[in-house]
């Protein structure tokens, strides 16, 4: 049986021994209770299955046409690659590149870069430049957002069915399978069983060693220990400070900080862009919509009314939730938890640890309404009868989406634990 592994919790900074974990349960820390690990039967073995089918749809559903637009006739078809083209050809170059990297370009690294490490393991080997394939991972899974284009696809269709005759094509049906075969394979992929499947072809790794630097600590924590926690491949090293800088992970090259640096004053800039920003986004017109009967501009709002007043009211609310609520409450939530931060509550710890996972979950669900007006764009160009364009709300609104993305992927959470840390060796003192 594997001897007990010293975790520190990525959440909290908790130090706790994990003992083996059985196929299909879960190791939890003990005092945020944030995943620690996940027990997987062949995990690699079926994240490798899931992956090779997902590039085979994932050509498919690059190179077919996701749906046509038929009237009196005339059938628009469009790719997901020929809607960022119209985009772009609109001027809309932002909105183009921000559609293409969270669809095309990033669903296609994680594929790829899980290819390239499964494929050399699944013979026994070492992957080359397994480090810059990892990273890579790691960078393109938080921005590949399929399944929100899958529901921005289904949003589209509704309000496209209103105005002419909606043929499916062989697109849309593999970009649905293909949302089911990369959220298998992100749950099959575990990091730590790939490095530790590298580690043992390589050289075994040496147990730490604890030693508490902080008298009168009431819990035991990595930073308290003088241990870092790489938040790229989960290794757990000792800091060794060298001009102030802790040095890189030496499993996967990463920089190594005890905390995120500088993370409550980026968080603070992030999140000040996002909240100037979102009221042209939701002031201004995000589509402009030109036809026979005269042109309209439409704000977010406005299209929301429109899928209730049409019948669709459950289409209705989830643009509403994602367009609109979610986006406010993201500033609001970060906001609170950057304040209480740096004011050094101690307030409910837990609660707060919890309202950060709930925010970096839902943060990507707000580009629902991009993705809707990327593909009425793309299919209502008919000249003279109806044509439809992107309005200036909708580069704001991409924005406020990415702004937040950032705010949270900044904001440090082991700070708010910290605080609590500080009190409990005043009161130990005292």
């Amino acid at each position: 049986m594997r001897p007990a592994e010293v975790l520190a919790c990525h959440d909290c900074d908790l130090l706790q021994l994990g003992p083996a974990v059985s196929p299909g349960s879960t190791l939890r820390c003990r005092r945020c209770h944030a995943e620690l690990r996940r027990g997987r039967s062949n995990g690699p073995e079926y994240a490798l299955a899931f992956t090779l089918a997902a590039v085979v749809l994932l050509i498919i559903s690059n190179v077919s046409p996701i749906v046509g637009l038929s009237v009196n006739g005339h059938v628009v078809r469009t790719t997901l690659a020929g809607s960022v083209r119209v985009l772009y050809i609109d001027g809309m170059w932002p909105l183009a590149l921000l559609v293409g990297i969270t669809t095309i370009v990033m669903p296609a690294l994680q594929t790829l870069s899980m290819c390239w490490l499964l494929v050399p393991l699944r013979f026994g080997r070492v992957p080359a430049y397994a480090v810059e394939a990892f990273r890579l991972f790691r960078l393109a899974r938080p921005w590949g957002m399929t399944e929100v284009l899958i529901l921005g696809l289904l949003v589209a269709l509704v309000k496209l069915a209103h105005i002419a005759k909606v043929v499916p094509e062989t697109a849309l049906w593999s970009f649905v399978v293909l949302m089911l075969l990369l959220a298998a394979a992100s749950a099959s992929f575990d990091p730590h069983e790939l490095w530790a499947r590298i580690a043992r072809a390589r050289h075994a790794e040496r147990p730490l060693k604890l030693r508490p630097s902080t008298p009168g600590s009431a819990t035991l924590t990595a930073a308290g220990c003088g241990l870092v926690l790489c938040h790229e491949c989960g290794l757990l090293v000792p800091a060794r400070h060298e001009k102030g800088h802790v040095r890189d992970c030496p499993r996967c090259g990463s920089p190594l900080h005890s905390r995120k640096p500088l993370s409550l004053s980026r968080t603070w800039a992030y999140l000040l862009a996002a909240t100037v920003l979102y009221v042209p986004a939701n002031v201004l017109p995000v589509m402009d919509t030109s036809s026979l009967f005269g042109a309209q501009k439409d704000t977010i709002m406005s299209g929301v009314v429109y899928l209730w007043i049409s019948g669709s009211w459950p289409l209705a609310a989830l643009v509403f939730i994602a367009s609109i609520v979610v986006p406010m409450l993201k500033i609001i939530g970060l906001g609170y938890l950057t304040i209480s931060t740096q004011l050094g509550s101690r307030w409910l710890p837990e609660q707060r640890t919890r309202i950060y996972r709930v925010v970096e979950l839902v943060g990507r669900w707000s580009m629902l309404d991009i993705y809707v007006i990327t593909m009425l764009v793309a299919l209502v160009q008919f000249q003279a009868l109806a044509t439809i364009k992107a309005g200036p709300a909708a580069i704001a609104f991409g924005a406020v989406v990415v702004l937040t993305l950032f705010a949270a992927l900044s904001f440090d959470p082991r700070l708010m634990w910290d605080a609590a840390e500080t009190d409990h060796v005043r009161a130990r003192r005292s």
